[in-house]
């Protein structure tokens, strides 16, 4: 199905940590949602300047019966845009369009998962997860972020995971280090078939890394900065090895934000590789 508009409003708006967790009223767009879809939403209300919608991987969903469906996204401030998002109050007005992007591939059989998560960027793992236990995969968590105000949903991973792994890099809670320091030993451990990450873009880098070396299978949601969301803009490309070897600049809104991790170039990001198909020889786009 299509992404669709919806005039959304204000449920809650609360502090998680360093966080955010907003939760709008947007009927219609819960619908189709899948693990690893975003919404894009407008902000700075109508007669603001910043035209560009701000993108958030969609955490949950839920029908709240008289509510209608409503979409939570967390986020942390940054910006200007950001900024505006946490002063909002309930009944205040959020212009919503959602679904986007191209979710997580769920397995056909019964295997073991890894879920990987820094920081907010863990968001969509928990419905991921709920989704890979009722096909009896098996689930464990690996969730990191600089310090422990900021991590997020340690104990929601808990509830529902086999095993839940935290890393601080200031040692406030957990491992002191990043999460690729404990991962190669669940990895090991558990025998993981594939890696589900989400997260800072070195992290994913370095993640699809260590699922390739255990021979596992990695599916990363990047964070390439979106302005559209539609793939109109070309603003949010990355380069992306096809099924048939060649290198194509792809749109993460729409042809991501999730890519299996063994297909970026994860180096070569920020750049127009020389033998990207349509490049010219110089490097630069063709």
């Amino acid at each position: 199905m299509p992404p669709i508009q919806v005039a959304g409003e204000v449920l809650s708006n609360k502090r998680v940590g360093d966080y955010h967790q907003l939760t709008l009223v947007a009927p219609g767009v819960t619908d189709t949602v899948r693990p690893g879809h975003f919404v894009a939403l407008a902000v700075g209300g109508i007669d603001s300047g910043m035209l560009l919608r701000r993108a958030f991987s969609i955490y949950r969903t839920a029908d709240r019966g008289v509510y209608g469906g409503t979409v939570d996204i967390v986020f942390a401030e940054s910006g200007r845009g950001t900024r505006w998002l946490a002063k909002l109050r309930p009944h205040d007005a959020v212009d919503v369009v959602g679904p986007l992007g191209r979710p997580f591939t769920l397995p056909k059989g019964q295997v073991t998962c890894t879920l990987v998560g820094g920081g907010y960027g863990s968001a969509p793992l928990f419905t991921l997860a709920e989704q890979l236990r009722s096909r009896g995969c098996r689930v464990d968590f690996v969730l990191g972020a600089a310090t422990d105000r900021r991590l997020f949903g340690v104990l929601e991973a808990k509830r529902m995971s086999s095993s839940v792994a935290v890393t601080t890099e200031d040692g406030s809670s957990g491992t002191r280090g990043r999460v690729t320091d404990v991962l190669p030993a669940l990895l090991d451990r558990t025998g993981t078939d594939v890696v589900y990450a989400c997260g800072p873009m070195g992290m994913l880098q370095a993640v699809a890394a260590l699922a390739d070396r255990f021979g596992a299978h990695s599916q990363t949601a990047v964070e390439e900065a979106m302005a559209c969301g539609i793939g109109v803009c070309m603003t949010c490309v990355l380069p992306v090895v096809g099924d048939d070897g060649v290198t194509r600049m792809l749109r993460s809104c729409v042809d991501g934000p999730v890519f299996r991790g063994d297909r970026v170039r994860w180096d070569a990001v920020g750049t127009v590789p020389a033998d990207t198909w349509g490049a010219l020889e110089a490097g630069g786009p063709g």
